[in-house]
C-alpha cells in the first residue's frame, strides 16, 4: 500500500485553518527572527493533509556586551529543522500524538520569510534533509510575514525537484555537471497548490456571520473622514468591505521589493565577476602548462638524440595547481530569488497600474474621458 501511495504524485497541500493560525502567530511573534516548526498530518491519495504544527524550541544565545546578535539568532533558527536536539524533540512529539490516536506522520516543516526572501541555502538544506532522511513526500510551507501584514495572506508550499535532489546528493555544481544534467534555477523548487480546509462546524459558523442586507437607504458620507471611521450604527454585515482598495498611494512593499531586487542583481554581478576571474586564472595556468609541456617535449627530443633517457612529461601536475571552480549553487539560488522578486513586483504593479488607469483623466492635465 505504501508503494502505491508513493507512485501517486502530490497534487495539492491541504492545511487546516487552525494550523494556518498557529503558523501565523508563531511567525509574527518571532519576527524579524526566522521562525521554524514541523508539520504532521497524512498523505491521502495525492493530497497532503496538514492537520497540526509545532514550533521548534528556541535556543537563547549568550549576549555580548549586553547586545544580542540578531543575525546569529536568525541563522540558528533557520537551521533548527535539521538540528539533532530538534529531531529528538520531533520524534518525541510524534510518539505522544500516536498514543492519543492523532495524525502523527511527518509531512514537512514551515518557516517564516520577510519580503519574499526565502530561497536560501538553509531552506534548501532543511528541505533536502526532510525529503532524503525523514519522508520523501514532505513539503516546506513558507509564510511571508511582511506580505501578510499588507492584508494578503502569504502562504506557499514548496518541494525540491528530483533533478535537483540528485545533483545535490552528488554535491557537484560545476559548469560541466550543470550542462550535463541541464539543471536550471527554475528547476530547484516545485510549488504545490495550497488549500485551507475548515471543519464542518467552523464552516457552518462562518455562514451564519453575514447578516441580511440593510433595507433602508444608507446615507452617503459627507467627507473623507466619515469614510475611514467605522459605522457606529453597524450598517451591513460584520464582514463589510472597506475602502482601502481605493488608495492610490504606491505600496511600500513594492518599493522594498524593488530595492531587494536590485541588491540581488548586484549579488549576481558579483558572482559573475568571480567566475570570470576564475576563467582568467584558469586560462593563465593552462597557458603555463602548455608552454611547460612544449619545453619538456623539446628537451626529450634532444635527449633522445644524445641517447639519454627521456624525462617524464606528467610532472606538471606537481608544479602547477589549477584554480578551483567556484560553486555554482549560490548563483542558482540567487537567480531563483531574483525570479521570486520579479514575480512579486509583477503582481503588485498589476494592481497599482489598474488604479492609475482608472483615474488617468484626473492625473493627466488636459485629458478628459471620451
Amino acid at each position: 500500500m505504501a508503494d502505491i501511495l508513493k507512485d501517486v504524485p502530490l497534487r495539492v497541500v491541504q492545511v487546516e485553518a487552525l494550523v494556518v493560525m498557529k503558523i501565523i502567530k508563531h511567525c509574527s511573534q518571532t519576527f524579524p527572527t526566522t521562525a521554524t516548526g514541523f508539520l504532521v498530518g497524512m498523505d491521502a491519495q495525492g493530497t497532503l493533509q496538514v492537520t497540526n504544527s509545532f514550533p521548534f524550541p528556541t535556543t537563547d544565545l549568550p549576549s555580548t556586551d549586553g547586545h544580542h546578535d540578531n543575525n546569529a539568532a536568525s541563522n540558528l533558527a533557520a537551521a533548527a529543522p535539521r538540528a539533532k536536539i530538534n529531531a529528538a524533540y520531533q520524534n518525541e512529539m510524534i510518539r505522544n500524538l500516536r498514543e492519543v490516536n492523532i495524525d502523527a506522520n511527518n509531512v514537512g516543516w514551515y518557516t517564516s520569510a520577510n519580503m519574499g526572501n526565502f530561497v536560501t541555502l538553509n531552506m534548501i538544506e532543511n528541505q533536502y534533509y526532510y525529503q532524503k532522511d525523514l519522508n520523501e513526500r514532505t513539503v516546506a510551507i513558507v509564510h511571508d510575514v511582511s506580505r501578510s501584514s499588507q492584508g494578503s495572506l502569504g502562504l506557499r508550499a514548496f518541494r525540491l525537484s528530483q533533478p535537483f535532489m540528485a545533483a545535490y546528493k552528488e554535491g557537484k555544481f560545476t559548469t560541466e555537471s550543470l550542462q550535463k544534467s541541464n539543471l536550471r534555477h527554475q528547476d530547484i523548487l516545485v510549488e504545490l497548490p495550497l488549500q485551507i480546509h475548515n471543519s464542518h462546524l467552523l464552516t457552518s459558523f462562518l455562514h451564519q456571520l453575514p447578516s441580511n442586507p440593510p433595507t433602508a437607504e444608507i446615507p452617503f458620507p459627507t467627507d473623507l473622514a466619515a469614510i475611514s471611521v467605522k459605522d457606529q450604527n453597524n450598517h451591513g454585515a460584520p464582514l463589510f468591505p472597506n475602502f482601502d482598495s481605493l488608495d492610490l498611494s504606491i505600496d511600500p512593499f513594492l518599493e522594498k521589493s524593488c530595492d531587494l531586487l536590485l541588491d540581488s542583481i548586484e549579488t549576481h554581478h558579483t558572482e559573475l565577476n568571480n567566475y570570470q576571474y576564475y576563467q582568467r586564472q584558469l586560462g593563465r595556468e593552462q597557458a603555463k602548462i602548455t608552454a611547460w609541456q612544449l619545453k619538456r617535449k623539446a628537451e626529450n627530443a634532444s635527449r633522445v638524440l644524445t641517447k639519454q633517457a627521456p624525462l617524464p612529461e606528467d610532472e606538471w601536475t606537481k608544479l602547477f595547481k589549477l584554480p578551483q571552480e567556484p560553486n555554482r549553487l549560490e548563483v542558482m539560488l540567487n537567480s531563483r530569488q531574483v525570479e521570486q522578486y520579479a514575480r512579486q513586483i509583477d503582481g503588485f504593479t498589476a494592481a497599482i497600474s489598474g488604479k492609475m488607469f482608472a483615474v488617468r483623466s484626473n492625473l493627466i492635465p488636459g485629458e478628459t474621458e471620451p
